[in-house]
């Protein structure tokens, strides 16, 4: 039996094929321009700090330090407006403070009568401008003279170093105390002045080892081969790659600060009587710990160990987020 080849049926097999073809084609080029994307994506170049920030934010002990350092970061901005100091209070019922109580007196009183919780809250205004201002003293001394003796060595960095070396010799905590006692007068200008311009050596120690190990580098070698001075290659090509060391030991030594302010305010060496800060408040409390009212000294203490361990996560995320030889 014979059949016959319809003429159409050709045209619409070529035309099923074209249309295949130019379906492949298609596809294909949105493939490529996808690949293209990708590519692109790939290749996005990202910054030291950049990566720093990304790697910081998934250190999740360093994001609770965040978010806790910076409640009391507000608490000291807008605490001491909120919950003036030195309130009416009406004196306390009790022989050295009545016990928390809610809602009138969450942290509880002293024997005055004042509200522990208001002196929380003043107190941590004090406490964290002598702990960030000092380290910012120490922080900004502690570069300029590492990076000379790092980046000069020879007689400039005997010198510097012989300094640093009989400031190490002296015990730290005497000098303090009569630092204070003689130059303080109990102000937070003078006791931060004072913790600054003694804390700076360690930090002078870690920015010259720094800049022994990267002043030979062949981009110091390019900067000095283009006639780049000696002041521009220290501190806007060799400091920039060693912050990170520095600003983690920065953080540690604002948080020292803080625990040294309460030290020397509870020895009666630091703030005055007439100004409240952690420190003060637990000095004044010693008494009242013979009498059992324990909150006294309880939440001011917290406040002082959350605020450091607040800082010193901070500090462990930000070493691990500087650490070039950390991974993604």
């Amino acid at each position: 039996m014979l059949f016959r080849r319809n003429p159409n049926s050709g045209k619409a097999t070529d035309e099923t094929r074209l249309e295949d073809t130019l379906n492949e084609t298609t596809r294909s080029q949105a493939a490529s321009e996808d690949e293209a994307e990708d590519v692109e994506v790939a290749l996005e170049s990202l910054s030291q700090w950049q990566l720093a920030y990304r790697r910081f934010r998934r250190h999740k002990l360093a994001m609770v330090g965040v978010a806790i350092f910076t409640f009391m970061v507000f608490v000291a901005i807008f605490g001491p407006i909120l919950q003036p100091y030195n309130r009416d209070i009406p004196g306390a019922s009790k022989q050295g403070g009545d016990p928390p109580s809610i809602p009138t007196h969450i942290f509880g009183t002293n024997s005055q009568g004042q509200d522990v919780f208001n002196l929380v809250i003043n107190g941590a205004r004090i406490s964290m401008i002598i702990g960030l201002a000092s380290m910012l003293i120490a922080g900004i001394v502690g570069v300029i003279v590492g990076a000379m003796a790092g980046y000069f060595g020879g007689v400039t960095d005997n010198v510097l170093m012989r300094v640093v070396d009989v400031l190490f010799a002296i015990p730290f905590l005497f000098i303090i105390l009569v630092a204070a006692r003689f130059f303080g007068q109990g102000d937070v200008l003078s006791l931060t002045l004072i913790f600054g311009l003694l804390s700076w050596p360690l930090i002078a120690r870690l920015v010259r080892a720094l800049f022994l190990s990267l002043r030979e580098a062949d981009f110091v070698d390019a900067a000095r081969a283009v006639g780049v001075n000696d002041r521009r290659i220290a501190f806007r090509h060799i400091l920039p790659n060693a912050l990170g060391p520095v600003i983690v030991a920065m953080t540690l030594l604002m948080a020292s600060n803080i625990v040294l302010e309460a030290f020397v305010s509870f020895l009666n060496f630091g703030i005055k009587e007439t100004e409240v800060s952690w420190g003060n408040v637990l000095s004044n409390a010693q008494n009242a710990l013979i009498l059992g009212n324990w909150w006294w000294a309880f939440f001011p203490g917290m406040a002082i160990a959350l605020t450091v361990i607040a800082i010193n996560f901070i500090g462990d995320g930000l070493r691990d987020a500087l650490d070039p030889r950390s991974r993604e």
